[in-house]
Parts: structure tokens; sequence; C-alpha cells
């Protein structure tokens, strides 16, 4: 099984989760796009997104495959830490570290603020408006350490040199002392979208489709 684990305010609809699927189903194989925000973005956390992903797996234990954008691509690992039968893994521009990439960004009074009324508006690219989001979301992310995803299994990660949101460093920083996971650095940005032919091909050649 292969599945498709979209970013942070983004959705099934984005531009790479289409295509993808697209190219799967040119060659006869079905992949799996959840909706992460399963309609309520504003009580999104990690830990529900995890519970949905791991609840569409085979239940007879054959392989899976997970291909992870962004927030999609940390919370794949996450996933596969635990769950051996998670077999490879493909992520494209992985929001490793994504809190410590992200709240410097929202600034100390809007953090404050957010810690205090509970809900923060986030511009969710899927809805093309802002939504609110939970401060939970910070609470419960916090639980899922990078440090601690050190499992064993074939991993490609595919992250643009010229990434202003997740800095290609994150993904540097991570392979650096896992042999087992393969990173290619791309002339790109975080989207990635001017690159989605070498992405499919690089997944068929990693995935032997």
């Amino acid at each position: 099984m292969y599945i498709y684990l979209h970013g942070f305010a983004s959705g099934p609809g984005s531009t790479k989760a289409i295509y993808i699927r697209e190219q799967f189903a040119k060659i006869g194989i079905e992949l799996q796009v959840p909706d992460l925000n399963q309609d309520d973005f504003p009580h999104l956390t990690v830990s529900r997104q995890i519970a949905l992903v791991v609840d569409l797996f085979p239940k007879d234990g054959s392989p899976v495959t997970l291909i992870g954008s962004s927030l999609g691509g940390w919370v794949s690992a996450i996933i596969a830490q635990d769950y051996p039968q998670v077999a490879k893994l493909v992520l494209l521009a992985p929001a490793f570290d994504f809190l410590n990439h992200w709240l410097p960004k929202i600034g100390d009074r809007q953090l404050n603020a957010w810690q205090n009324t509970y809900y923060l508006p986030i511009y969710h690219h899927a809805l093309k408006n802002l939504s609110p989001l939970h401060y939970n979301f910070v609470v419960d992310a916090r639980r899922y350490p990078l440090a601690q995803i050190d499992r064993v299994l074939p991993t490609v990660i595919i992250h643009g040199i010229n990434d202003d949101v997740i800095p290609i460093s994150a993904s540097r920083d991570f392979s650096k002392n896992r042999q087992w996971v393969k990173l290619l650095e791309w002339e790109s940005d975080h989207q990635l979208t001017d690159v989605s032919d070498r992405i499919w091909q690089e997944i068929c050649e990693f995935c032997h489709l």
C-alpha cells in the first residue's frame, strides 16, 4: 500500500498530491491520500494524524510505503518509528523540527496571545482562508522529539536548496548520522512543484515500480 501525507494547512487536493496520485493511477496503483485535517483543522494534532494514517494500514500486515510532504514528511517518519509495517519512506521537504522553524516566525507577542486565548488564525491553503488552530497542536507536537527517530529503513529525502520554509539544513542534520537515509538536494523551493517529474522518477526507482 502507498499512502501520501499532505503538509500543514494543506489538503489532499494539493498540486503534488494530485500529480503523484495521477501517476500512480497510470500504472494501476491506487495511492491513498487521506485528509489529515479530518474536516476539523482547528483541533489538528500530530497524534490525530498518526491515528488516522495507521488506521488505513492493511489488516493483513502487508507493507506500507509512506510518501510525506512537509509536515506530512515529519509525521511519516514518526509513524515509521513505531510501526514496522512501514517498509519505506519518501519524504518531500520534510518539516523536521517544525516548531523550531515555525514558532519564531509567529513572534513572542502572538505566541503568548495564542497560549492565552487558545486559538490562532492560520492561513489554510486548501480552504483559501484563515482558520483557527488550537494551541494544543503545539503541546502535542512537542511529544515527538526528532532525536527519537532512529529506526533503520529505506528512506529517501528530496529537499529544495532554496527552501525558505524548512531550510535544507534540517534534512542535512537528520540524514548526517542516519546512514540509511538518502538525501537528494535539488534546485527548487519548499513546494517542489517545478520538479514533479523528477520526484515521480525517483519514486519509481526507489519503490521499484
